[in-house]
């Protein structure tokens, strides 16, 4: 598929999704959000592709919704996702199976909080900041603090949300609260840093790191009893697979392991 408000690149193991709107600090209008689905679909499903990294071009990574967009038929069509919760955007919101890392780059505004609280890790450029202005234009903040409530301190998200644009959070200050888990710096070493670290996971077992994926962020849904319980039938699917015998000959051996190539998500 061909996109023109995202770039989608592979570099070796890793998957890039780069927002690709940096006139408009790459808000996403229809087209975006009709691109981001398959864009996801097109690297999870890809066999040589073992981590995504999304980022963006410019000097923001993300700032929401297009408000020019948000009129006659877009607003519409925004306005039935949210209804429906058929998001769509992030790689949660697709059940993408594969790790997902998010790189901050500049600005990361409203509905860009959204990637920020949906990655399996995010790390930021050390002049990243965070903001959440949806009450200052009279908007709810919801959907991307709440998911962000599962990450970080609970009156964290909501001096954010309640401030409104009053108020950025530094890189630094993200890092505190454990929205992102590195800081990078300088800056424009944001994405060979990315990449060296989507390099670090993708050395593992893309089906054991599926079956972790699955059970950690389901233990999300659940109390603590039954989260175990699920995670254990995750951890039993793996039972019997190829990569369970791979790893332990490879350390034995002192190699490389072969792990076998993700099948198709079931």
């Amino acid at each position: 598929m061909s996109y023109q408000r995202l770039i989608v690149e592979r570099h070796g193991p890793v998957g890039w999704i780069i927002n690709n709107r940096p006139d408009r600090l790459n808000a996403y209008d229809a087209l975006m959000r009709k691109e981001f689905p398959a864009a996801w679909a097109e690297l999870d499903a890809a066999p040589d592709v073992r981590v995504i990294v999304h980022t963006g071009n410019g000097r923001a990574f993300q700032v929401g919704a297009d408000v020019d967009d948000l009129d006659g038929e877009g607003i519409k069509q925004y306005q039935e996702t949210m209804q429906t919760l058929d998001l769509k955007l992030t790689g949660w919101h697709c059940n993408v199976g594969k790790p997902v890392i998010t790189a901050v780059n500049g600005v990361c505004a409203g509905g860009g909080l959204h990637w920020v609280a949906d990655a399996d890790i995010v790390i930021a450029a050390s002049d990243a900041t965070f903001v959440d202005p949806h009450v200052s234009i009279g908007q709810v903040s919801a959907l991307e603090t709440i998911a962000l409530m599962r990450k970080m301190p609970a009156e964290a998200v909501l001096r954010m949300a309640l401030v409104g644009s009053h108020e950025r959070l530094t890189a630094q200050r993200a890092y505190e609260l454990g929205m992102i888990s590195q800081i990078v710096d300088p800056p424009d070493k944001l994405r060979d840093v990315a990449q060296e670290l989507a390099e670090k996971v993708a050395r593992n077992s893309p089906a054991a790191m599926r079956a972790t994926k699955r059970a950690l962020w389901g233990a999300l849904e659940h109390g603590l009893t039954d989260a175990c319980r699920e995670g254990a039938k995750h951890l039993t699917s793996m039972w019997g697979h190829p990569d369970q015998d791979e790893g332990p000959k490879a350390f034995a051996d002192k190699r490389t392991p072969r792990w076998l190539p993700l099948e198709p998500d079931s």
